[in-house]
């Protein structure tokens, strides 16, 4: 911020020794014009650039004091300066080099104006390129702890902004500086001039160029706990949401140590991680976090490969791609040492490349050789320790063992779906500017959207909220004159838009909502005291899972004859249940697949399972997934075995697994052992008279005298063969047919009932 002031005629600073302030001088009645409000500092911006701090000869002081201690001003000259002139009013005192930086000589005209520093415009960091004021000065060595300890107690307050030269004497030597990097605590790098007040906390940074004969030690113990841009990190502006805590995780295994300086990272006897793996579900964030990630540390600008690119059809052309990828951090090391930067290298589904050595049979062992390559470079003979490697991919379990072990991407964070809280700040993420320009409605409750997007990914989250904004958009519009202006002050994004929004996205990991309705397709009835038992037994069943810290693998298996009600009787368990991800299984979903197709289909509905805290997979027809006949080959062993080891096996520390299975076959699946894998088995029955009466009654397709009467000829039937019965025998009534009948309008006739039963019993 400044303000205006008359153009002032530039003279010297009062004296030689003054120039290593770093300061500008004026009178007395002059300074009032430069006051930042309520503070005592003062700051000019010089040729609308530079900022520089005031001060003026005025009273007497130890010389301790000089060019110290800014809130103090105006005290800078010792008893021996006090015989100088003072600045004549309307004149500004100016150093050799400023006076070059703004382009003018002594007596020239010169725009001056005041600068009133913003809130919080501490810097971070601050970078400095040194070189001598003396050319032909011999080999000098500076000590970057030293220095930068100086440079906060004499500069400190003063305003840097990059490009801005300036001069400091070390040891009795003189220096000309150049700001090469002002990088404000919590700001991104942007196109605007990049300026900050010099603090206490400032991390300061030298360079040197090669020529120079400035050699600058210690710079890692200066500036290591400079790794990072900012100090603090705001997840939520970086466009992270519900990442937490993997990020503190990722910070403490691969970073912390980095923080630290040199010496006690080698007294510890430790070395730094050289690489990470985020693995996880698609659209969870893997990509944004190791992209953010990048953009946070400050060492050289990452390197972001797709796994795929690296991948050439020349001989020995893909392992020259690998190379080059690490070719400058090998020269950056070679040159200079433990100085080096961290050079950061985020390879995108590395899958892609580094599948386990010997599972590709394309003939040339490409795939092979990168990973081995792969392998030289980060904790070969010759490893590089200025590197850090990050890895991402869907599928973990297709990468080679060697890459994964300690030394290499060792450390490995699933990202794994968001939590309701994770959610939330997900969608205030993605709602934040519409909600800022009054373009969300106030009927929008973010947190209830979150408690309904149960298993929905970040990507799929941003999904509904553009599809939200679509139905919003769509309401301003007329396709009938597209030309026709809007009104931009009508737009709002309703609840209802978000509830429409939530049918038109549907996660791809979690509750397969459309097949167990399916399953189920007359809703849910009363069939009688058994099944309603059977029924209350099974979501018992589930709430053991939810609660109980001993049981983390429940398998129930629910028997019976065919079309007695199993499988819709699972589906409600498992959509009444309110797990977030619940699976079917069934036979149908894997014609015309192999044996082995098969079980990596079933294994894949188990590995998603474990990736959920709660899960409940429905293996519906047990028989029809084993491929079991009467005779013959009568059922295929690999996928019996399969469902065994999964039925025993425990899922992974804090994930549940509620497992359902459905049999018409109870006696073949005891013969092969299949019985004893699950934990509780309830017989199903088909429907008794008083339990036919009960359904009859709510379907309300027969007058009070013939219910008895079809429910004594429905004695025994299952469930799904009575639905059957009455549908062939409403549809074939007179009238109105099986719409009136449902609707209540026309019932049944017992005698058309009965043809129809006879019918269905005979054939």
């Amino acid at each position: 911020m400044a303000g205006r002031s008359p153009a002032m005629i530039v003279t010297n600073t009062p004296a030689r020794d003054l120039a290593y302030t770093n300061l500008a001088y004026c009178s007395p009645s002059d300074l009032r014009n430069f006051a930042a409000p309520g503070s005592k500092l003062y700051y000019a911006l010089i040729a609308d650039y530079f900022v520089l701090s005031l001060a003026y000869p005025f009273c007497k002081t130890s010389s301790s004091t000089l060019g110290y201690s800014l809130d103090i001003l105006p005290c800078f000259f010792n008893s021996k300066h006090t015989a100088h002139e003072s600045i004549p009013n309307g004149h500004i005192g100016l150093n050799a080099v400023q006076r070059r930086a703004g382009k003018v000589s002594a007596g020239d005209s010169l725009s001056v104006s005041r600068y009133v520093p913003p809130d919080d415009c501490n810097l971070a960091l601050l970078t400095l390129e040194l070189e001598f004021v003396k050319r032909g000065t011999k080999d000098e060595q500076i000590d970057a702890v030293l220095l930068a300890q100086q440079i906060r107690k004499k500069f400190i307050n003063q305003v840097m902004t990059t490009g801005q030269r300036g001069t400091l004497e070390y040891h009795g030597t003189g220096y000309y500086f150049l700001v090469i990097q002002a990088a404000v605590e919590g700001q991104e790098k942007s196109n605007n001039i990049e300026r900050g007040m010099l603090s206490a906390d400032t991390y300061i940074v030298f360079e040197a160029p090669n020529s120079s004969g400035i050699k600058i030690v210690n710079q890692r113990e200066a500036a290591s706990s400079n790794i990072f841009r900012h100090k603090e990190f705001n997840l939520q502006s970086l466009g992270i949401g519900g990442l937490s805590a993997e990020f503190a995780d990722i910070f403490r295994r691969a970073f912390a140590s980095r923080v630290f300086p040199p010496h006690v990272t080698s007294k510890l006897g430790i070395k730094h991680v050289k690489g990470m793996l985020l693995y996880g579900p698609p659209g969870t964030g893997k990509t944004l976090m190791a992209r953010q990630i990048g953009k946070m540390l400050n060492g050289k600008e990452p390197k972001i490969v797709n796994g795929p690119e690296v991948l050439s059809k020349f001989v020995g052309e893909t392992e020259k791609n690998v190379r080059d990828l690490f070719a400058d951090a090998e020269q950056d090391q070679r040159t200079r040492g433990d100085q080096s930067d961290l050079h950061v290298i985020i390879f995108d589904e590395i899958d892609a490349i580094c599948k386990s050595r010997g599972s590709t049979r394309d003939g040339t062992g490409v795939h092979d050789s990168i990973v081995n390559q792969l392998l030289t470079k980060i904790d070969g003979v010759e490893s590089l320790n200025n590197v850090l490697l990050i890895g991402m991919t869907n599928r973990k379990d297709l990468l080679d063992e060697a890459l994964l072990r300690p030394g290499r991407l060792e450390v490995q964070v699933e990202i794994s779906l968001p939590d309701e809280n994770g959610r939330l700040q997900i969608l205030q993420i993605h709602t934040n500017k519409m909600k800022e320009s009054s373009f969300l409605a106030p009927d929008v409750n973010l947190q209830e959207l979150a408690a309904r997007t149960k298993n929905y990914s970040g990507a799929e989250l941003e999904g509904v909220v553009k599809s939200a904004v679509s139905f919003a958009l769509n309401r301003q519009l007329s396709l009938d004159d597209l030309t026709k202006s809007v009104d931009e002050e009508s737009i709002k994004i309703t609840m209802d838009d978000f509830l429409n929004a939530l049918q038109e996205i549907i996660p791809a990991f979690g509750a397969s909502t459309d097949d167990l309705e399916r399953c189920r397709l007359y809703g849910i009835v009363d069939c009688g005291g058994q099944h309603k038992h059977i029924y209350k037994r099974t979501m018992l069943l589930a709430e053991q899972v939810k609660v109980s810290k001993g049981s983390p693998l429940v398998a129930c298996l629910l028997e019976g004859p065919s079309g007695s009600g199993k499988s819709a009787m699972a589906a409600s368990v498992g959509i009444g249940s309110d797990f977030p991800y619940v699976k079917i299984i069934s036979a149908e979903s894997m014609i015309g697949l192999s044996e082995s197709s098969k079980c990596a289909k079933i294994v894949k509905v188990f590995e998603d399972a474990y990736k959920s805290p709660l899960s409940i997979v429905i293996l519906d027809d047990i028989e029809r997934l084993l491929e079991y006949v009467a005779i013959g080959p009568r059922f295929s062993n690999l996928i019996s075995q399969t469902l065994l080891v999964l039925l025993k096996r425990l899922p992974p520390k804090g994930k549940k697994i509620l497992v359902i299975g459905t049999t018409s076959e109870l006696s073949f699946l005891d013969s092969i052992g299949i019985c004893d894998a699950f934990s509780v088995t309830y017989h199903v029955p088909t429907l008794k008279t008083e339990d036919a009466k009960k359904v009859l009654q709510q379907l309300r397709v027969f007058s009070e005298d013939d219910i008895d009467a079809a429910a004594e000829a429905l004695n025994d039937m299952p469930i799904k063969k009575l639905y059957m019965v009455i549908e062939m025998a409403a549809q074939g009534e007179q009238g109105g047919g099986a719409e009136a009948v449902f609707s209540g309008k026309e019932k049944i006739k017992i005698s058309h009932f009965y043809d129809c039963l006879q019918d269905i019993v005979r054939y």
